[in-house]
């Protein structure tokens, strides 16, 4: 069974340069129209830094939308055109001031289906060196260590709530101890 929706056409409501939002008209695979309402997002990376000594580099962030702190992984919109890999050297720099010697890149994932195309790329990224951050205008976030084992703690206490954290974690446990 063919279950393709096929755009008819496409209605841009917003464009605020980093996001857009479109409506568009589509053929079911029964044959009758609806409508798709959804965020263009231009993707964003993941970057899991983990430190000689086996703990993570994560931030500390206040984020506008649901108006709370949150605790997350490093992470950055990829720039239109930017090789991920690319991307991830630079936010990891910009964000927390680390560059990496080695990287792995584990898998892509789509966190919001339903509304949204935005992609997520994650990385692991090691032997980190401190060169100095470079945080963008108007961004805030606090940088500190956390070990792996009380990262993944912390989501079971509801500490750590981050959808791409939370699925980035999951997949460091996955890859320490599966897959090495």
């Amino acid at each position: 069974m063919d279950l393709t929706e096929k755009q008819i056409d496409s209605e841009l409501i917003y464009n605020g340069g980093f996001l857009e939002i479109r409506k568009d008209r589509v053929l079911l695979p029964d044959g009758s129209t609806s409508s798709r309402e959804y965020l263009v997002h231009p993707g964003a990376v993941v970057m899991i830094a983990q430190l000689d000594n086996g703990n993570l580099v994560m931030e500390r962030q206040y984020r506008y939308p649901p108006r709370q702190e949150f605790i997350e992984l490093p992470a950055g919109k990829i720039d239109k055109g930017e090789d991920i890999l690319v991307t991830a050297q630079r936010e990891l720099l910009e964000e927390t001031g680390y560059v990496a010697s080695e990287w792995v890149h584990l898998t892509s994932a789509y966190p919001c289906i339903g509304y949204s195309d935005e992609r997520l790329e994650y990385f692991i990224a090691r032997g980190l060196t401190y060169r100095g951050r470079k945080l963008d205008d108007g961004e805030f976030l606090e940088v500190f260590e956390l070990s792996v084992s009380e990262a993944i703690e912390w989501i079971r206490l509801g500490k750590i709530t981050d959808g791409k954290t939370i699925v980035g974690l999951f997949w460091l446990e996955k890859y320490l101890t599966d897959w090495k």
